[in-house]
């Protein structure tokens, strides 16, 4: 369902179900919100040496991605790996679907889902399933990348690229005969087809977290702070460039409490899912779009590393939230009560990729089906470095937050 001026002018009752479904959500979510901010796109403490890193702690209850999937996935959008950590980075072990820092190289290839115009709704089931193909195709020929891609630049074109654009040609005239026979005819899908060979690694985009002794990933004891090892920028506002907040509504102030800096109202971050399917069968994949503004993806501290809640929220030059953000989908067992907050979502990642800014853009979420009927709701949240919802300038601000819900059965 794609979200325009038009359809935002429902029916008083869509109203207030929308709002509905955003409050219960914030209400379950809430706790995010003691959120703290401080600013500063360079780390500010360039003469202090790096702790240790902390050791890994075992993964929360639904943090661990289902068999056959890795724990941070990728995927190629608008020039850049856009990577999704499943359960927000709870993993010891460095996933190797492209993460932060991983090094090496990968199959980019453009992001197919992203470019397609609203799918009829009786068209969605086969054409997920050939968005399922193509990454299948892609998981394939990084396997073969990974196997045989010492042998030289003109081998992995001719034995890898090349068989990967014929494969992919084919996969897109199917989604465009798809969408074609319940609607307008995609326009030229098989421009999508060429894809390349990307370096993944902490220079892309991403967050280097760094190695050494203690690195995450080795079991090393904690000889440090909380978040040691984890190139934490800032934990209070010593160096900050603001003047003190004093518990007013005030934007452009710093929390003494080191919950760290808080923007202008008006560079405050939103965000909005803009597309979304009204209704899919259990299990059946399908994709979200979200729209961000004023919020920098570019800092995520794995909560599995100690990482959350550890970092003060940082503002860029232009006085904008650096960070990430989330997205979970749980069913509802009523749509007349607020559900129990210790539930574990059905689908849950955090997204960064470097992209973000003052001007609205969108990324991809590809979500992997749920598996039950009935009623979902899935909410998409921004989050600081540390996964803390970016406080507001004012009270009566709406937060960077999103929900809709979805009939699955």
């Amino acid at each position: 369902m794609r979200r325009s001026t038009r359809a935002r002018r429902s029916s008083g009752n869509t109203r207030s179900r929308r709002l509905l479904a955003v409050v219960g959500t914030l209400a379950v979510f809430g706790g995010i919100v003691a959120v703290t901010q401080i600013s500063s796109a360079e780390d500010r403490r360039p003469g202090k040496p790096r702790p240790a890193a902390g050791a890994c702690v075992q993964p929360s209850a639904g943090a661990t991605p289902p068999a056959g999937r890795e724990e941070t996935s990728r995927t190629w959008q608008d020039g850049r790996w856009v990577r999704n950590h499943w359960g927000d980075g709870q993993q010891c072990q460095p996933g190797t679907g492209g993460g932060s820092g991983s090094g090496g190289s990968a199959i980019a290839c453009p992001d197919v889902a992203g470019e397609l115009p609203e799918v009829p709704r009786r068209a969605r089931a086969e054409v997920e399933r050939n968005l399922g193909q193509l990454q299948a195709q892609i998981t394939q020929a990084d396997r073969r990348l990974a196997a045989d891609g010492d042998r030289g630049e003109q081998f992995v074109r001719d034995s890898i690229l090349r068989p990967l654009a014929t494969q992919r040609r084919a996969t897109l005239a199917r989604i465009t005969t798809a969408i074609d026979r319940f609607g307008p005819r995609p326009q030229n899908l098989a421009r999508l087809a060429e894809c390349q060979v990307a370096p993944v690694g902490g220079d892309d985009g991403g967050t280097d977290n760094g190695g050494g002794p203690g690195a995450p990933g080795t079991g090393a004891p904690s000889t440090g702070a909380p978040g040691s090892g984890l190139d934490v920028l800032a934990n209070n506002c010593d160096e900050s460039r603001l003047q003190a907040h004093d518990g007013f509504q005030n934007g452009n102030r710093c929390v003494s409490t080191a919950f760290g800096e808080v923007g202008a109202a008006a560079n405050n971050p939103s965000l909005l899912i803009t597309d979304f399917p009204e209704e899919i069968g259990a299990n059946q994949p399908f994709t979200l779009r979200v729209s961000t503004r004023n919020l920098i993806r570019d800092r995520f501290l794995p909560a599995g590393q100690g990482g959350y809640y550890v970092e003060s929220s940082l503002l860029n030059e232009e006085g904008l939230v650096r960070g990430h953000f989330h997205t979970a989908c749980r069913m509802l067992g009523s749509v007349d009560a607020p559900p129990a907050p210790q539930e574990v979502p059905a689908f849950f990642v955090a997204t960064e990729d470097g992209g973000g800014g003052a001007e609205p853009d969108e990324v991809t979420i590809q979500v992997p089906g749920l598996p039950q009927s009935g009623v979902a709701q899935c909410a998409v949240w921004a989050g600081d470095g540390s996964h803390r919802l970016p406080m507001m300038e004012r009270a009566n601000q709406t937060p960077a937050f999103d929900a809709v819900r979805i009939q699955v059965g």
